[in-house]
């Protein structure tokens, strides 16, 4: 085996050339063996035990040739250290439920130097079939991120199959080492619109609206992000402190107990309850960017969406930049297609 090209963290598999194997033994430099079982017809040998990183092992394998004789092979290698391998953070979970906006969506700890490679180990497929294309991009902290869409929203009830398949990638002076797959569905559309001019929002579920709300969104110079957003989280209570989002002097503020929070951009754009604003909601535009309401009407908009339900703000300013949150619906879908690397 070649030294250092052996991934960690994994079962150490030995696969017999010129016969059939009868004995494995694996251990360390300094002792410690690896258990393991051949396989009943000879052809492997797989370890009980991962590897560990960035550690020396020497193998002896004892095989017998098709003319019977006995042959004794040895070999020694290093696994890869943690230093020399790169991840991915996905943003799925297993068996769960996500709104009809979600992108699948992958940050990388490390620099990816070869975005055709590890993007031919990422897949998505879905039930019913949709066309849908990566495209690389920035993260708000600088990282490589790539994330995955369909040209329209997901239709609800979709069944999509996100795979994950890097082990053994090479990525420069880097490997990949992980191998997954995560199945979740499409949940009901619930779709929202925020109108800053008309000072409403509007949630619809399956293409029907079902209430519209008077709110308040930003003020001048402090305009909510136009475009389309999608719900990151929700928390019933958050402190909310300007210093967190670059506000100080006389715009200053540090709400300790603002209730029920949906957040759309890591930035800070939520919406919530705002009873400070009391008489201004469906009238004046008086917030630091986020879309303020009554409390009782915060708390329903809580409990009618979810996490990949789309926000859309109409009427505002600036266009929220794709990278902070998933603002990938506001680019159209030729130019977003053009930012995979396999294109």
């Amino acid at each position: 085996m070649k030294d250092d090209s052996v991934i960690a963290d994994e079962p150490l598999v030995v696969t017999a050339r010129g016969g059939k194997l009868t004995s494995v033994t694996v251990a360390t430099r300094d002792g410690r063996t690896l258990d393991g079982d051949v396989s009943a017809d000879g052809a492997t040998w797989t370890s009980a035990h991962s590897t560990e990183y960035g550690t020396g092992y020497t193998l002896k394998a004892r095989l017998t040739a098709s003319d019977g004789s006995a042959i004794t092979r040895s070999s020694s290698f290093t696994t890869v250290s943690k230093s020399d391998i790169f991840v991915g953070t996905y943003n799925v979970n297993q068996d769960s439920t996500v709104g009809v906006a979600l992108p699948v969506s992958v940050v990388f700890n490390k620099p990816v130097r070869d975005k055709a490679a590890v993007e031919r180990g990422l897949s998505v497929t879905a039930s019913p079939a949709v066309e849908g294309s990566w495209s690389w991009m920035k993260d708000r902290d600088g990282k490589d991120r790539v994330d995955y869409r369909p040209e329209k929203y997901w239709k609800p009830g979709t069944k999509v199959k996100f795979g994950m398949n890097l082990l053994g990638v090479k990525n420069g002076d880097q490997v990949g080492t992980q191998k997954r797959e995560i199945d979740f569905t499409v949940g009901k559309s619930v779709t929202t619109t925020v109108d800053v001019v008309k000072k409403t929002l509007t949630l619809s579920e399956n293409g029907k609206a079902v209430r519209t709300i008077p709110v308040s969104a930003g003020k001048k110079t402090f305009e909510t992000w136009n475009g389309t957003m999608v719900v990151l989280s929700k928390v019933p209570t958050i402190r909310m402190d300007s210093r967190t989002v670059g506000i100080f002097g006389p715009e200053a503020y540090d709400l300790g107990s603002v209730k029920w929070d949906v957040q759309l951009t890591p930035s800070g754009t939520y919406t919530h309850a705002a009873p400070w604003n009391e008489g201004k909601f469906g009238r004046v535009n008086g917030s630091h960017g986020c879309i303020g309401m009554s409390t009782s009407d915060a708390k329903w908009f809580f409990q009618r969406v979810n996490f990949g339900d789309p926000v859309t703000v109409v009427n505002s300013k600036d266009t929220v930049d794709v990278n902070n949150g998933y603002g990938d619906w506001n680019v159209d879908w030729n130019a977003w297609k053009k930012g995979s690397a396999l294109g």
